[in-house]
C-alpha cells in the first residue's frame, strides 16, 4: 500500500473551488502544446499533472494544439504529440486546434477595437520596443495609438484580407504603457504571416499571438483551471485583462515550476538543433529527453509517471536529478524484467575436462523478484564466451572472479578453476582454459565448496550474435543550457558506445522491439526498432547501479 501524501499545492486550489461550488464543482484542464517539435520529459510532468487532476476529480483534459504560427508547425508533430500522450497511458475529452476559433478570435479582436481597446500598429518590432520604455520609465505612445475605431477596423480588415506584406501591419491592444508590468504595455494581438497553415491551409494570412489566442481558447471551451509554467506569471495580468474586457467565460490561469533535468536540455529549439545538425540520429533517438527517446531506450510509461510523481508539483524552480528519472525505471525492471546472460566483450572459454560434444541442458529462474516469471533452458558446452573483464592472469588480492588457480561459479552451472591462457601476437588474451568442479552444478551441488564470485556466460555454440548500443547521458556539464558559449560544446562524446558482435542466448533472437531485459551484472536492455529477423539490437536504458553518483564522489 503506497503512502497517503498531501495535497500539492494545485489539488488544495481544486478541493477549495469544489467545495465552494466554483464553476458548478465543475474540473476541466487543457494540455496546449504547440505542434512545432516533439514532445519530452517535461511536457509528461504537465500532462501528468493536468491528466492527473481530472483524474482524481471526475473531471475532464482535453488536448488542445496551440497552432498559431504556421511557419515552425507540421502534422507530423500533431500526430508525434498525440503517440506520446497514449502511450503514457492518458485519455483526451476533446481533440482541439486554436485554429477552431480562428474567426472566433478575429471576432473577439474586433469587439476590442469597437470598445477602443485595440488599434492597427505601423511600427517595426524596434520600434515597437524601444516606444514601450524600460520598467522604470513608461512608454511612450505611437503615432497608431490614436487612430479612429473606424481606421482600425478598416486596417484590420484590410489586414486580414492579405493587403499588407509581413511586419508591416500589428494589431495591439491599448491597455496601459506606465505599467509595471511590460506585458500590459500595449501587447501585440495579430501578426501577419503570409505562410501555409497545416490545418488552414492558406485562408488565413494573419495570426494570433499566444496571449491573445490562449485565454480566448480556454474561456472558448469553459477550462476551470489552465496551467502553466512559472515564466507565464507576468502574462497572468493581460489573460485577465482581455477575458475582463470580452465578458467572456472567466477562465482562470495557475502557475507551477517546470521541469529541468540536469544533463540534458529542454528547450525545443535546442533539441531541433541537435536532430537538424545531427548531433543525434532524430527526436527519438535514446539519449534525447524527448518521450519518443526514452520509449525507444526502454523507459516504460509507469516509470516516467511514477518519476513526475515522485518530482512533485511546486511553485519554485529547481534542478531534478537525472539519476531519480533512472531510479524509477530500475525500480520497475527490476520487478519485471526477465534476467538473460549477455556478454558484451567476449573471450574464448575451454573447459578442458568437459567431455567433448557433451550438451547439457541448465535450468535458469527468468526473474527471482517474480515466481510467475518461470525459468528456461540454458545449453552448457566445452567451449564458452565470458566477459573479458571477468579473467585476470595476475589478479589482485580482492578478485573474486577467474584467474590462474582461482575459483569462480558459472552462473547456472558449475565453479571452474583457472588454468592457462593463449595469446596473440600483440599480447592479447584469446583463450582462456579452465576445467570444471562435476559435482558442483547449480541446484545440485553437494560438494560442500563455496566460493566469493559468480560470472555469467554463453555457450559458444549457441550463442547468437547481437549488436548492443551503449548508450550514456548526452552531456557532460550538469546544465549545459546555462553555461557560456554554445550549449552543443558540452556534448559527451562516450554518449553512444556501439558493439557490433556481443554474443546473446537464442532465444533473445525472438525478442520484439521493446522488450525488455536485464543482462545480467551489465544493465537493463530493449529491443530496438532497427532489430532485423537475422539481427537483434540491444539498447542500454540504464545501468544496474548509478555510475555517475560514484563518479561525482570522487570528485
Amino acid at each position: 500500500m503506497s503512502e497517503e501524501r498531501s495535497l500539492n499545492f494545485i489539488e488544495q486550489i481544486v478541493e477549495d473551488d469544489i467545495a465552494n461550488g466554483v464553476n458548478g464543482g465543475r474540473v476541466l484542464t487543457r494540455f496546449p502544446p504547440e505542434p512545432n517539435g516533439y514532445l519530452h520529459i517535461g511536457h509528461a510532468k504537465s500532462i501528468a499533472l493536468n491528466f492527473g487532476l481530472a483524474q482524481k476529480y471526475n473531471g475532464k483534459t482535453n488536448l488542445r494544439f496551440d497552432d498559431t504560427n504556421p511557419v515552425t508547425e507540421d502534422t507530423e508533430y500533431v500526430d508525434s504529440i498525440k503517440a506520446d500522450i497514449h502511450w503514457l497511458g492518458y485519455e483526451w475529452d476533446k481533440e482541439l486546434y486554436a485554429s477552431d476559433y480562428f474567426e472566433q478570435i478575429y471576432e473577439f479582436a474586433v469587439t476590442l477595437i469597437k470598445k477602443g481597446l485595440a488599434y492597427v500598429e505601423d511600427a517595426t518590432a524596434e520600434e515597437i520596443a524601444a516606444s514601450k520604455g524600460t520598467p522604470t520609465t513608461p512608454g511612450t505612445p505611437t503615432p497608431a495609438r490614436s487612430r479612429s475605431v473606424e481606421e482600425n477596423l478598416d486596417l484590420f480588415a484590410r489586414m486580414r484580407a492579405g493587403e499588407f506584406k509581413d511586419g508591416e501591419k500589428t494589431l495591439r491592444a491599448k491597455v496601459d504603457l506606465a505599467s509595471p508590468n511590460m506585458h500590459m504595455r500595449d501587447p501585440l494581438m495579430y501578426r501577419i504571416k503570409h505562410a501555409h497553415h497545416h490545418r488552414t491551409g492558406d485562408k488565413w494570412c494573419i495570426y494570433p499571438m499566444y496571449d491573445f489566442a490562449h485565454g480566448q481558447s480556454d474561456s472558448i471551451e469553459n477550462i476551470t483551471h489552465s496551467l502553466c509554467t512559472l515564466e507565464f506569471i507576468p502574462h497572468r495580468a493581460l489573460y485577465d485583462w482581455f477575458i475582463k474586457e470580452l465578458e467572456i467565460f472567466p477562465s482562470h490561469q495557475y502557475e507551477f515550476s517546470r521541469l529541468n533535468v540536469n544533463y540534458t536540455v529542454m528547450s525545443k529549439r535546442k533539441l531541433k538543433q541537435l536532430v537538424e545538425e545531427k548531433y543525434v540520429t532524430g527526436w527519438d533517438d535514446p539519449r534525447m529527453p524527448t518521450i519518443s527517446g526514452l520509449r525507444r531506450r526502454g523507459y516504460t510509461p509507469a516509470s516516467i509517471r511514477q518519476f513526475c510523481e515522485r518530482v512533485g508539483v511546486q511553485k519554485r524552480d529547481n534542478m531534478i536529478d537525472i539519476g531519480l528519472l533512472e531510479f524509477c525505471i530500475r525500480e520497475e525492471l527490476n520487478k519485471t524484467a526477465n534476467r538473460v546472460m549477455a556478454v558484451l566483450d567476449p573471450v574464448k572459454l575451454v573447459i578442458t575436462n568437459y567431455p567433448d560434444g557433451q550438451v547439457e541442458e541448465m535450468a535458469a529462474e527468468n526473474n527471482p523478484e517474480d515466481a510467475a516469471a518461470g525459468s528456461r533452458t540454458l545449453h552448457f558446452s566445452k567451449t564458452l564466451y565470458i566477459e573479458r573483464e571477468d579473467f585476470m592472469e595476475e589478479p589482485p588480492k580482492k578478485f573474486f572472479r577467474l584467474g590462474p588457480g582461482l575459483h569462480v561459479r558459472l552462473k547456472n552451472a558449475y565453479i571452474i578453476k583457472g588454468e592457462s591462457v593463449e595469446k596473440d601476437a600483440d599480447g592479447n588474451i584469446t583463450t582462456i582454459y579452465a576445467s570444471y568442479l562435476p559435482e558442483t552444478k547449480s541446484g545440485g551441488d553437494h560438494s560442500g565448496m563455496t566460493v566469493k564470485g559468480t560470472i555469467h556466460w554463453v555457450s559458444a555454440e549457441h550463442a547468437a550474435t547481437a549488436e548492443v548500443r551503449l548508450y550514456d547521458r548526452l552531456f557532460k556539464s550538469e546544465n549545459p543550457g546555462a553555461e557560456e558559449g554554445d550549449f552543443k560544446d558540452f556534448i559527451n562524446p562516450d554518449s553512444l558506445q556501439v558493439i557490433k558482435e556481443a554474443y546473446v542466448e537464442p532465444a533473445l533472437l525472438q525478442g520484439k522491439p521493446g522488450d525488455r531485459f536485464q543482462f545480467m551484472r551489465k544493465g537493463y536492455f530493449t529491443v530496438d526498432p532497427d532489430s532485423t529477423p537475422e539481427k537483434v539490437v540491444f539498447n542500454r536504458t540504464v545501468t544496474l547501479k548509478d555510475a555517475w553518483a560514484k563518479e561525482k564522489g570522487k570528485a
